[in-house]
């Protein structure tokens, strides 16, 4: 299951918009910065597919400007 985390940059004035649209993804937890205009997100996944999935939702954001991955981690399955 792979687990991982990311800086989200939203475009200019949009951060509402990404928190909202990140929010809306199941497979994603959205912890938007006080001080700064980006937001942690980490996303949890049951395998290498449905990541591949996930990212191509991601990718698909309008008010995304920028995705950062900060940290992964692949629990293996017994």
């Amino acid at each position: 299951m792979p687990i991982k985390s990311y800086l989200a940059h939203p475009h200019d004035g949009q951060k509402a918009e990404l928190v909202k649209a990140l929010s809306d993804i199941e497979a994603c937890e959205v912890m938007p910065a006080t001080n700064e205009n980006i937001l942690v997100v980490v996303t949890d996944t049951l395998d290498d597919a449905s990541e591949e999935i996930l990212k191509e939702q991601i990718d698909k954001i309008q008010s995304l400007k920028l995705l950062t991955l900060v940290s992964g981690f692949n629990s293996p399955q017994n």
